[in-house]
């Protein structure tokens, strides 16, 4: 029962709005509001007093990333291992922090009050200040997780994950993959980062490497590992294979049988060993091999008879045909494939490679002849193994040596001729033979080749990771300022984290069946914000009063909200 009450204090009328209710055998006043006076009422009524200003945080973004790394408790196993006096924030609340940081916007430590400030996530880290939140703070904790301490909670995390989401594993994709640093060559804190061949084109910079798997649905990441930046994909292959191995066994416990996974790597892993410790572990795999290596196969036409049409809907313009073969020290299956999309692609990345090398060597033909003919003096006069090595460099393109042909005479005078020719028929074998072709291997035999193809073509999942983590604006792993080993290693604990949290949201919003892309996910989520209206204090209050309303919501955003269980507290203040 609801009632309008009035008080009479001091000689003036008070309104409240009470509910009353049968509690032991009597009726009692259960809740009440206060309204005021009339005039009170009244204002009310008409509006109410404008608000002071607002304040306007991020809320969709920080606290959906903020739910999921809750339920998968980033916290607890952080502390659990690296357990300090409850004083400030936790190694575990530093490291959660940093870990939506890196799903949302990245920051370098030095600004991540500035950002942490304008998110509604201040509410959630009541321990969190301007001096908790400095660089040196977040370096003090990140010590406070040693060694090998960094992959055991990120274990401990992924075990309750795969437990509670109930994750596939039957296929798994491998890859890795490297950032380049601005580490001072003379730093000597710091052993992983190292030159090597760099794939953004940074050689002459120090970088670390970065080995990942991950599940092929909803691109969950399993396992990673941090290590030395020149090492090679081949040599760091068989250490991952065996990690992996030991931690899938981990995982699922000594009780339960090994899951039937299926891992799917590049050709860049290849080797009699690699694929010697794949039997030995007993781990199915769907890897390629290069076309150079089974000639007898790349020189099937594209048009044979032998290559069938495959009809499934994600195969469409792919055509494949499988043998039988030793390879590796073992019989093994292999799929031929034929994918008039790949032939299409990289017959325009020939054709622009032929022009770009026949302007090239036409420029330095014409300067030749100049220089014959006395209309070119200075500078060091060109011999016949400097024009050779000029030649060898513009032609250092795939394919090219095959198809254009060179030559370097010495003329008289000692100045040398260049001659070259493009081979049509050279381009046309090849069109025919190499282009669009791809040659997998698997131990899958049992599978149909269109299971296969499909399989193999799971790989562009971990690429897509690779490229969303090396992304300026939506990455994870950029800015990296640290220099030590150690540091280094928490950073890619973090990066993984946030890998993982954005996987799990995207994982719910796939499985309620909305179509969307991460990209637009983390958008339109990021576009949510929270308003809080700052009204004058009344007589008698001690802060000003503070109303909290959410901007107006778009359909999508709200599905979004509604699948990812995203509410706003009621009363909400803000410190």
């Amino acid at each position: 029962m609801e009632r309008l009450e009035i008080k009479k204090i001091s000689g003036r009328k008070y309104y409240y709005y009470s509910k009353w209710a049968w509690v032991d055998g009597k009726c009692r006043r259960v809740w009440q509001k206060y309204l005021g006076t009339l005039e009170n009422i009244a204002k009310a009524v008409e509006g109410g007093p404008a608000p002071l200003f607002a304040e306007i945080f991020q809320w969709g973004l920080p606290i959906a990333l903020w739910k999921e790394s809750g339920l998968a408790e980033i916290v607890k196993e952080t502390d659990k291992l690296c357990p300090k006096r409850k004083q400030g924030l936790s190694v575990g609340e530093y490291v959660n922090i940093a870990a939506i940081n890196r799903a949302m916007c990245p920051n370098s430590k030095r600004s991540m009050w500035e950002w942490f400030s304008q998110t509604a996530l201040i509410r959630n880290f009541s321990n969190a200040t301007k001096t908790t939140l400095t660089s040196q703070r977040f370096w003090d904790h990140m010590d406070k997780i040693k060694g090998n301490t960094a992959l055991s909670i990120w274990k401990n995390i992924l075990k309750k994950v795969v437990e509670r989401e109930t994750i596939d594993l039957s296929s798994v994709s491998y890859d890795g993959t490297n950032f380049y640093t601005f580490i001072d060559t003379f730093n000597t804190r710091c052993d992983i980062a190292k030159r090597g061949k760099n794939k953004q084109g940074r050689n002459s910079l120090r970088q670390v490497s970065y080995a990942l798997f991950c599940t092929e649905n909803n691109h969950i990441p399993l396992y990673y590992d941090i290590y030395d930046g020149n090492r090679h994909d081949a040599r760091q292959f068989p250490v991952m294979l065996e990690k992996f191995h030991a931690f899938l066994n981990d995982l699922l416990g000594k009780n339960n049988p090994p899951p039937q996974t299926t891992l799917v790597f590049d050709k860049g892993n290849n080797s009699i060993d690699n694929f010697a410790l794949l039997d030995s572990l007993e781990l199915n795999f769907v890897g390629s091999v290069k076309l150079g290596e089974h000639k007898e196969l790349m020189q099937v036409k594209n048009n044979d008879v032998s290559f069938e049409q495959c009809d499934m809907v994600e195969l469409e313009g792919t055509k494949a045909f499988r043998v039988e073969k030793k390879v590796y020290g073992k019989t093994r299956t292999l799929v031929v494939t034929y994918n008039q999309n790949l032939f299409n692609s990289q017959w325009l990345t020939l054709q622009n490679d032929i022009n770009k090398a026949t302007d090239k060597l036409s420029l330095l033909q014409q300067k030749l002849e100049d220089r014959a003919n006395g209309l070119i003096k200075g500078g060091k006069a060109p011999t016949s193994g400097s024009v050779e090595k000029q030649c060898k460099t513009i032609l250092k393109r795939q394919h090219l040596t095959q198809i254009i042909t060179v030559s370097v005479d010495e003329r008289i005078g000692g100045i040398p001729r260049l001659e070259y020719a493009i081979d049509a028929d050279a381009i046309h074998e090849l069109s025919n033979t190499h282009l669009g072709k791809n040659i997998i291997i698997t131990s899958r035999k049992e599978w149909d080749k269109q299971k296969i193809i499909k399989a193999y073509r799971s790989q562009y999942i971990i690429e897509g990771i690779f490229k969303e983590m090396k992304d300026r604006n939506t990455g994870s792993w950029w800015p990296m300022h640290h220099w030590t080993d150690s540091k280094i290693r928490v950073h890619g604990l973090y990066c993984t984290i946030a890998l993982l949290i954005r996987a799990l949201m995207f994982r719910r919003v796939e499985k309620a069946g909305l179509r969307l892309s991460m990209k637009r996910i983390l958008k339109e989520l990021d576009a949510i914000r929270e308003v809080i209206n700052i009204y004058k204090k009344k007589r008698g209050q001690k802060e000003e009063r503070k109303q909290a309303v959410l901007s107006k919501a778009s359909d999508a955003q709200q599905q979004l909200m509604s699948v990812l269980q995203l509410k706003q507290e009621e009363n909400s203040v803000l410190g």
